[in-house]
């Protein structure tokens, strides 16, 4: 396992390493014991993996993950010469990478396993902050758009929000995914806030491989020239999310 990070754009992330072996194993078990999905990207990111973590094995040096569908995916990802994964644990981007994965069988059924990392990259930009949306009840962006010969008003699902923008699925794939591209006269339908008008330009975009196989693209979208009014709204949805997602864990425990 190399001691460098994945490279993860142009800012400085040397003050973001991590190198305690304690902090690492408890970020991988929290990744674990909150059930996060997380990202597993190979050849620079072209692929792009949904997977999570099964077991943290501190005494062995082993983390294990669900394994991709399909025989040829999963060869794919064990000839990488690189594998980065990607994963969001309560306020925190976490990213790591290795450049060793084999093919095993957990709790019988087909897994990976590489060895602990002894960095990772842990992002917290406080200034937009990204909370999960519910997955159970999804949250739905309309973006209008042009679909053949007509404009279409499309309902797609949001991943994440933050004051700065917005992740969301566009499962068949209609929207023009181009880095830069802006829609204008979007609107979001913000439980027990109602819908708020914004604008969005794609920042980025990830075709995605589900657990089942089935594919799906992800895009980062900024909100564009937003208004105070609006600003204000989505601050009040995350901190509704927020306090409803610290209800659950306290009542966990």
């Amino acid at each position: 396992m190399p001691s460098s990070p994945p490279s993860l754009g142009t800012e400085n992330q040397s003050p973001f390493q991590v190198d305690s072996r304690r902090e690492i194993i408890g970020l991988l078990r929290g990744l674990k014991d909150s059930k996060q999905l997380i990202s597993m990207l190979i050849n620079s990111g072209s692929e792009v993996f949904i997977t999570s973590i099964l077991e943290v094995d501190d005494v062995n040096e082993l983390v294990t993950i669900d394994s991709a569908p399909g025989q040829l995916a999963n060869q794919r990802i064990i000839e990488a010469p690189r594998v980065s994964f990607e994963g969001l644990l309560d306020r925190i981007s976490i990213q790591f990478s290795t450049t060793s994965i084999e093919r095993i069988i957990f709790e019988d059924r087909p897994a990976l396993q590489f060895a602990i990392p002894t960095t990772m990259i842990r992002l917290q930009r406080r200034e937009y902050y990204r909370i999960n949306t519910p997955l159970s009840n999804p949250i739905r962006a309309m973006v209008p758009a042009q679909v053949g010969d007509r404009i279409e008003n499309l309902k797609l699902s949001l991943v994440d929000i933050s004051c700065g923008g917005i992740a969301i699925l566009d499962e068949k794939k209609v929207l023009d995914s181009t880095i830069g591209v802006i829609y204008e006269h979007c609107k979001l339908d913000l439980p027990t806030i109602g819908l708020v008008d914004v604008v969005l330009q794609v920042r980025n975009s990830q075709d995605l491989i589900l657990l089942n196989g089935k594919t799906n693209r992800r895009l980062g979208c900024q909100f564009i020239n937003m208004s105070n009014t609006v600003l204000a709204s989505v601050q009040r949805y995350i901190m509704k999310l927020e306090r409803e997602r610290n209800a659950k864990l306290t009542g966990i425990r």
